[in-house]
């Protein structure tokens, strides 16, 4: 079973970071078939890269601007069986791959695997930002699965799929996902939901053994950077609830409500800020999305 790697990068600012992926990639315990760097269409960009890496890392120009474009294009030029991706600015544990692709051994029925994303803090973690909201910095959150679970979607930071899931489901929404600094979110989510529609056998599992490791920079760590990443994360998935239910959101709410009210009867009143700001902005997000 071949295992391609698809890292996609907009910036030449993060190339310590790729180097570090890509080393990560490298030193896995079951190897890649193949690594995949995929990069906006900017010629200084793609020959800055170029000089950069290594032999074995495959550059490949994207046919547009944005996140959902560029993992698209790596889908089109990869030859794996399974296809994986990891966020520029993350690495990944060793046993990453070998732990990943071990479910799709065990059973055929699982079409997606997503792991566990860990965040590392560059300035130590804000005391607003409670691990519930650790999805606002790309993370694995309070409140998802702590053992091996069916899920709906995963993240994007760290998941994979059988090549035939976009061979059945066609490729990740462009509409969506991030483009440059603009905040947009779920096409990740949206695929996966549309996977399950087409196929409602297909299973879409989370294995918190399959880790990574996300940078998170102190400028992402800033509330303002917080509330602009949540106003989208509501906006986004205004765009999703236009096709998709969204009962997972729901469900995330009530657990949050809940965490909230223990919160303030345990005085931790700097993470009951932080949860009603973050709460507040993507209700706002949310509302915008509906009527636009």
């Amino acid at each position: 079973m071949n295992i391609s790697v698809i890292v996609s990068t907009y910036t030449r600012d993060r190339w310590k970071d790729v180097l570090r992926c890509i080393e990560s990639l490298k030193n896995q315990t079951l190897k890649p078939y193949e690594i995949l760097l995929v990069l906006d269409p900017i010629d200084d960009l793609v020959n800055f890269y170029r000089d950069k890496l290594p032999n074995y890392v495959k550059i490949v120009k994207s046919d547009g601007f944005g996140l959902s474009k560029a993992r698209n294009k790596g889908v089109l030029e990869s030859k794996g069986d399974i296809i994986a991706f990891i966020d520029d600015d993350a690495w990944a544990d060793r046993y990453w791959l070998e732990r990943m692709v071990k479910n799709y051994l065990d059973d055929e029925e699982i079409y997606c695997v997503g792991g566990k994303i860990i965040p590392v803090f560059e300035n130590g973690r804000p005391k607003w930002l409670p691990e519930e909201l650790d999805w606002i910095v790309g993370c694995t959150y309070k409140g998802l699965p702590e053992v091996k679970s069916e899920i709906r979607n995963p993240i994007g930071a760290n998941m994979s799929f059988r090549r035939e899931a976009f061979e059945i489901a066609g490729l990740f929404k462009e509409e969506v996902g991030r483009h440059g600094k603009k905040l947009l979110s779920g096409e990740e989510a949206e695929f996966a939901m549309r996977l399950k529609k087409i196929m409602p056998n297909a299973k879409i599992i989370y294995d918190p053994s399959a880790v990574v490791y996300h940078r998170v920079p102190k400028s992402r760590t800033k509330l303002r950077y917080a509330l602009k990443r949540a106003f989208y994360e509501g906006y986004s998935k205004a765009i999703l609830a236009k096709d998709y239910p969204l009962s997972m959101e729901s469900r995330y709410l009530v657990f949050l409500m809940h965490t909230l009210v223990n919160k303030i009867l345990r005085l931790k009143l700097v993470e009951v800020f932080g949860i009603l700001f973050v709460v507040t902005l993507v209700g706002l997000g949310n509302l915008v999305g509906r009527i636009r």
